[in-house]
């Protein structure tokens, strides 16, 4: 009797369907980081693009993607999730065929910015799948595992797709590798099977917590304070370490060594976020982060750079799906998908915002050392923030399961 009532109680948290997501999911973010620090370098080497010019082209995705977010939690509450999935996804992995034609910047710059439209929206509705199938007490254990399948993509997708351009030096072949594994996680979602659930019909209109967890607005600076940091870093870190650094063949190492970061934060948090410590983690997640954008920036050697790579994915890895769970626990069962959409808005907005000011600061301000600087002060205003206000916040306005 007491095997069976913990099994009731504790269910696996890797089931069929748990797993056919997570998988989708790494393929979704493999073959979206495969190509990410590779664009500026195209821009540069294609088009000649300047330093301000590659932050404005390449934040165009993160403004689609934006914008998609704002509607997408309501429109994965409001209509059938596994069709927003794979439909929304399809045209992710489509997109990648139109890189082939970009013959000039401008056309570039219209296909790299409707290709984060599509990615987007089923982003959001697969983790609100991943959610809907774990049980209430493993929420957050589940939520530190599903993170895992992003620090995976992230640990071998940069790393890779640099390896591929240091020695074939053919863009194409990049873009292709993505538009394969992209097509993969189109396929593993095809065989998904999720439960009905009856389309959120309770309100006569329509009002803006159907698109925005608002009550989450604090948590949403945090973390797009900390996207901002990062975006600057994401975007310009492969520039930033042949032209400053002289590192001609590290970036991926960097890469990597961040994504190790990430995995490590989830193996030592996902069990405290289970126990119900999601301040805890969330708080020493956001300064261990700033910390890693202090040595980065201020540190500029070889150790330094290494260094802050793992510092900064650890903090990373603790402090997003310990807010993650944060969102989640101050949204009803039937705002889910707006919880979900709330912080992946949140987190495009301070990506946009990073990679358009960390290029014009670079170009206009002092050069890519100016620009990490800037890292440095927005991820410790974050810091600031989150345990002045925001870690209150959440205290007072979560629902208790």
């Amino acid at each position: 009797m007491r095997n069976k009532q913990e099994i009731e109680e504790y269910p696996k948290i890797f089931n069929s369907n748990y797993t056919k997501v997570w998988l989708a999911n790494f393929m979704i973010y493999f073959s979206f980081y495969f190509v990410t620090p590779l664009l500026p370098l195209y821009l540069r080497d294609v088009f000649h693009a300047d330093k301000a010019m590659i932050g404005l082209v390449l934040s165009g995705y993160s403004v689609a993607a934006l914008a998609i977010r704002i509607f997408s939690g309501y429109i994965v509450d409001r209509f059938s999730r596994k069709k927003v999935l794979l439909i929304s996804y399809a045209c992710f992995a489509l997109f990648f065929c139109g890189y082939y034609i970009t013959g000039s910047i401008a056309l570039f710059t219209l296909i790299r910015t409707l290709h984060g439209a599509p990615f987007g929206l089923p982003t959001v509705s697969s983790s609100t799948v991943a959610i809907d199938v774990l049980h209430p007490l493993r929420r957050g254990e589940g939520i530190g595992y599903w993170g895992l399948s992003n620090n995976f993509a992230m640990a071998i997708g940069p790393t890779l797709g640099l390896y591929a351009y240091n020695h074939f030096q053919n863009y194409n072949l990049l873009f292709t590798v993505s538009l394969i594994f992209a097509s993969l996680g189109f396929f593993i979602n095809s065989f998904v099977e999720c439960r009905y659930r009856p389309p959120v019909m309770d309100k006569k209109k329509i009002s803006l917590d159907r698109f925005v967890l608002i009550k989450a607005w604090s948590q949403g600076i945090c973390v797009a304070l900390i996207a901002l940091a990062y975006g600057i870093l994401s975007t310009y870190v492969a520039i930033y370490s042949q032209d400053v650094l002289d590192i001609t063949t590290g970036t991926g190492t960097f890469f990597m060594l961040f994504a190790i970061g990430l995995i490590l934060s989830r193996v030592v948090g996902v069990r405290s976020l289970g126990k119900g410590h999601i301040v805890r983690n969330a708080t020493y997640g956001v300064i261990v982060a700033a910390i890693g954008y202090i040595i980065f920036a201020s540190w500029q050697s070889l150790y330094g750079y290494y260094l802050s790579a793992i510092v900064m994915g650890f903090g990373q890895g603790s402090f997003y799906p310990a807010m993650q769970t944060m969102f989640l626990n101050m949204a009803p069962h039937e705002q889910r998908g707006t919880a979900n959409s709330t912080i992946l808005t949140s987190w495009d907005l301070g990506i946009g915002l990073g990679i358009i000011g960390g290029g014009y600061v670079a170009e206009h301000c002092g050069g890519y050392n100016s620009a990490f600087l800037l890292s440095v002060i927005v991820s410790s205003l974050s810091v600031l923030f989150f345990l002045l206000y925001a870690k209150r916040a959440y205290l007072r306005d979560r629902i208790e399961v």
